[in-house]
């Protein structure tokens, strides 16, 4: 039984599902808006709220321990780090939550599956879409 199970395996081992969710987290925060099929994305949504909530806790009381949690959380990324203390953290602070949006978009040609395109919400729309 999968009682109080809250993440998918994808058919994967875990270092590589923790990467692959770090690798779409920092494609979602560096260009707001990805394509993707629709359970990576389901599963994309809490971690990426994650990130922006640690963000915003510690971007005004302590930002030096706020840059290391992130640093280790993007995989060293300082960029991603400074986007999600910098532009991130002020764009949702009076958003309690619900910082992404999943819209669905089909079926992939190959195999039918579930796509979808997940974006932050409030973003500048002349940004691009990285798809797969």
């Amino acid at each position: 039984m999968r009682h109080g199970v809250s993440y998918r395996k994808f058919s994967r081992p875990t270092a590589h599902r923790m990467a692959m969710m770090m690798n779409l987290a920092v494609s979602l925060v560096t260009s707001e808006r990805i394509v993707t099929t629709l359970p990576k994305a389901k599963d994309l949504r809490s971690v990426v709220e994650g990130l922006i909530t640690i963000a915003k806790r510690y971007s005004q009381k302590d930002p030096v321990c706020g840059r290391r949690l992130l640093l280790s959380r993007t995989s060293g990324n300082s960029s991603v780090t400074n986007k999600l203390l910098g532009v991130l953290a002020q764009r949702y602070k009076n958003r309690n939550g619900g910082y992404t949006r999943i819209m669905k978009n089909g079926f992939r040609k190959g195999d039918c599956a579930p796509i979808a395109i997940i974006e932050l919400v409030d973003r500048e729309k002349d940004l691009k879409v990285i798809g797969s």
